[in-house]
């Protein structure tokens, strides 16, 4: 079986004779016709996973000053699952704009404009007066959905404009590149003449041309956007989820290569370049953060990560990020990513996986009684920082058949919130007798953990002094939990 030669020096011959070119500063490019569609198929073969590739041209992170978090829960994040009502939406919004915090953080927020639904979804976001996040719409690039933009009154609004050849050749038969870029320029300039900034949606980046599509096309579009005296913005869109988040990589998959061929070769500005990415291939973050680090001031999410097919990159995900890359939340209101949570499944009916990052049931929470030993003796050995603070959770054990009297012990101190000479210990008299019970039931069979109720009544029954000066306990019994 023959190796693959993951370093491909064509695509690097290539990536650097286009910047030869550029350094003597051609006048303009011009797309590209070619006679069959260019599929990458050396790249994407059909009948295996996509093969990775690296040109060996690293390039120098340039993360822009400031960067923020864009929302697409109204309309990507829809697109998955039924729609929310207009209430949801409106309570939703809310949530992003407290979560965003004073400095607006979650800069943005996206909409269909197509339904009743929608229209009305819009209206009642912006009778609250929120500055974020801004309210933006979707359409397609056609006079019709134009329209449908200028009656919405949204002062910026995306637009769906497809640049592989898997969309152009296919889903536009007939027409070729050329033709489909002008389509797509004709409807850029009458959302300008209309006085809409157009945003124009990269579909499929990551399997388009670089150079004889997706650059030609943006340098077409800034010289419409001088015209005008008004700006773009360009959203890359990872489609599938197969972009890499190395700079080492080659085109097109190249996310850090994207951003900074559209930022410094097209001279798209950080703060008008996005990145929307998904997660076929748990890549989603990583692709977001390189596109941070390498130029682009914005990346584009939804809560909980919900979309199409896999999903899209988590938005609470993105607000952690922002701190590690910034050093800072910069304002944002990390508890209300679980109030968020919570509305999900109380209001909405959305059952979060227990072991999903940050919101899940069992984020903070250890089974393992040798890690529940570890928290007993320092909180942050097993936690990454304290979720108490910042996500309003405290951190907890779950106890079973491996949590042992360290977890009994730490699920009593932190259920009943004991501190200081007050918490218990392993060798305080009840916690021997409630972890030989525990053990007593695992070895009859039981297979299920001992959830809060079963403990309560446990440390009724073996620790009766407890109850004494602990108002929670005595709550718990005068509400019948207890017998």
């Amino acid at each position: 079986m023959s190796r693959w030669n993951y370093l491909d020096y064509e695509k690097r011959s290539e990536f650097l004779a286009y910047l030869r070119k550029e350094s003597i500063d051609l006048p303009d490019y011009e797309v590209v016709e070619v006679a069959k569609p260019k599929l990458y198929k050396e790249f994407f073969p059909w009948d295996k996973p996509p093969l990775t590739v690296f040109d060996g041209v690293l390039l120098p992170i340039k993360t822009p000053e400031k960067i923020w978090i864009t929302d697409t829960t109204f309309r990507d994040g829809q697109q998955a699952r039924e729609p929310y009502t207009v209430k949801q939406i409106v309570d939703l919004y809310t949530l992003l704009h407290r979560l965003g915090g004073p400095q607006g953080k979650i800069l943005q927020s996206e909409f269909f404009l197509y339904s009743k639904r929608d229209r009305e979804a819009v209206e009642e976001c912006r009778r609250l007066g929120y500055v974020n996040p801004i309210i933006a719409g979707w359409i397609r690039p056609t006079l019709e959905d134009l329209r449908l933009a200028k009656e919405a009154k949204v002062e910026e609004c995306g637009m769906v404009t497809p640049v592989s050849d898997y969309h152009i050749f296919y889903k536009f038969p007939g027409l070729g590149r050329q033709k489909v870029i002008s389509k797509y320029l004709e409807a850029a300039d009458e959302a300008f003449k209309l006085g809409i900034v157009p945003r124009v949606h990269l579909e499929d980046s990551t399997r388009a041309d670089t150079f004889g599509v997706v650059v030609p096309f943006i340098k077409k579009l800034t010289r419409l956007s001088r015209k005008y005296g008004l700006p773009f913005k360009v959203r890359v869109c990872d489609t599938l989820g197969i972009g890499l988040p190395w700079d080492g990589g080659g085109l097109p998959r190249s996310i850090p290569k994207l951003i900074w061929i559209i930022n410094n070769i097209c001279d798209v500005p950080s703060e008008y370049l996005e990145f929307h990415g998904h997660n076929d291939f748990h890549m989603g973050v990583a692709n977001s953060v390189s596109a941070w680090l390498y130029g682009a001031a914005l990346t584009n999410c939804t809560l909980l990560g919900i979309g199409e097919r896999a999903g899209n990159v988590p938005l609470e995900a993105m607000v952690f990020m922002y701190a590690m890359i910034k050093g800072d939340l910069d304002g944002m209101n990390t508890k209300v990513i679980t109030e968020i949570a919570r509305y999900y499944e109380e209001e909405i009916g959305y059952s979060i996986p227990p072991y999903y990052p940050i919101v899940g049931e069992n984020f903070n929470v250890t089974w393992a009684g040798i890690h529940a030993d570890g928290l007993l003796k320092n909180i942050e050995m097993y936690l990454p920082f304290d979720t108490e603070k910042l996500l309003d959770r405290p951190p907890g054990v779950s106890v079973s058949e491996y949590s042992g009297m360290a977890g009994i012990v730490f699920w009593i101190n932190h259920y009943f919130k004991l501190t200081g000479e007050n918490k218990v210990t392993k060798s305080t008299p009840g916690i021997a007798e409630i972890h030989n019970e525990i053990q007593a039931k695992y070895n009859e069979g039981r297979l299920t953990r001992i959830g809060n109720e079963e403990m309560l009544t446990l440390v009724k029954k073996h620790m009766p002094w407890l109850l004494k000066n602990n108002q929670k306990i005595k709550t718990a019994i005068k509400g019948g939990r207890l017998g």
